[in-house]
């Protein structure tokens, strides 16, 4: 018999790890080949491990609640010698358990509770600067803890300089091991990741009130039902797909225009939002679009999107009105310049200037936040302007 190592495999472009969430074989069970044998989860989404041939599932050395580096040896699958000699195996070596880079999850750092001091009208801890400066050695520290310098931002500095000393984190600490805390899912770790990334970078948002009288009439007399955010996905693909300037990415001293209007959308998801992405979505009518959002959601909603559904989107579409609010200030993706976010709809007077009075009409507030560095405010606003256009021409999407 031959061992065939079932290893972590690369789940995705920017993917480093995944967690294993539940092994779907017990040792000496037979497998088949490229069928699911261990569920792991990753930063985007839960996908499969499978198996890389068929046989006897032998030792695993994976544990649930446990991260893997991409690489790492989770199990073997021990095959017949004809099966060894075809796949080019020529000993019956077992796959090395010490060879596997590991990481156990780590709880997270929850700040204790501090006295306020009253700063320029607001409470903050006093002194709270954060960490300016990491010495070698609190960088070592930080490392065994699994912190980030966000997360040292509340921490009253002593250190000369207002740096932070290491006996100001062990305080810091301590602190922390007198609160409740909870473990933060591999979800909203990642959601932390991405939004600190976003915002390195100077973003603004411009707001616009927007009729939806229109749509919403054109809603219901269309047999898909489609929602509010699908319309506005389509209008801003519309838009891009005439200009696509505004999606542009600064990198260096060049704006890189995107290839295609692959437009994300947000979907609320257990701990966290998952953001599935529409591929060249001004080259579809809204009709054709519908099947394919709703797919998505179903998909996303059980974190069970494919690769080919996550990541390399342009823009991201959110509505927030779902829960209530009238105004946000979301963030986009890193990878991305623009999000539009979409308040619930109010209905109010307006003034109609043919009939000479007040007539009411259902108002949405949208919002459109951006890369500074890449859009103006008067960009921003005629981009904004164009898919309010759009919308209230509902059939021309």
């Amino acid at each position: 018999m031959a061992l065939v190592p079932i290893l972590m495999p690369q789940l995705g472009e920017s993917i480093a790890e995944a967690t294993i969430v539940r092994i779907l074989f017990q040792e000496g069970d037979a497998v088949q080949a490229d069928s699911d044998i261990i569920e792991v989860e990753t930063n985007k989404a839960v996908m499969g491990v499978t198996a890389p041939c068929s046989g006897t599932l032998g030792q695993i050395f994976a544990e649930a609640g446990t991260s893997y580096l991409v690489g790492a040896v989770l199990g073997s699958i021990e095959v017949s010698a004809e099966d060894a000699k075809r796949l080019g195996l020529e000993e019956d070596e077992r796959p090395n358990a010490g060879r596997q880079e590991k990481k156990r999850v780590e709880k997270p750092a929850v700040p204790a509770a501090v006295e306020p001091t009253i700063k320029g009208g607001l409470p903050v801890p006093a002194h709270a600067g954060g960490a300016s400066y990491l010495s070698p050695r609190m960088k070592a520290r930080m490392a065994e803890l699994g912190l980030r310098a966000a997360d040292l931002s509340g921490i009253s500095a002593s250190g000369a300089g207002g740096r932070v000393t290491i006996e100001d984190l062990e305080r810091f600490m301590a602190g922390i091991e007198r609160n409740k805390t909870t473990s933060a899912s591999p979800m909203r770790k990642a959601v932390a990741d991405a939004m600190t990334r976003s915002w390195s970078r100077p973003l603004a948002t411009v707001v616009r009130p927007i009729q939806l009288d229109n749509l919403l009439a054109h809603r219901k007399t269309h047999p898909a039902k489609p929602g509010p955010a699908l319309y506005t996905l389509r209008a801003l693909a519309i838009a891009l797909g005439e200009n696509s300037a505004p999606a542009g990415r600064l990198i260096g001293e060049r704006i890189v225009h995107p290839p295609s209007v692959d437009i994300a959308f947000a979907v609320e998801a257990e701990d966290g939002v998952m953001v599935p992405v529409i591929r060249n979505a001004d080259q579809y009518r809204l009709d054709d679009l519908v099947p394919r959002y709703n797919r998505l959601v179903d998909l996303a909603r059980q974190r069970r999107l494919p690769p080919g559904d996550i990541g390399g989107s342009i823009a991201t579409v959110t509505n927030y009105g779902t829960f209530g609010l009238t105004i946000a200030t979301p963030i986009p993706l890193p990878e991305q310049t623009l999000l539009i976010g979409m308040g619930v709809g109010q209905t109010v007077p307006f003034w109609n200037p043919e009939l000479e009075e007040f007539v009411p009409v259902v108002e949405a507030q949208f919002t459109l936040s951006f890369d500074h560095r890449v859009l103006d405010g008067g960009a921003a606003g005629r981009l904004l302007k164009r898919v309010a256009e759009l919308l209230d021409s509902p059939e021309q999407l």
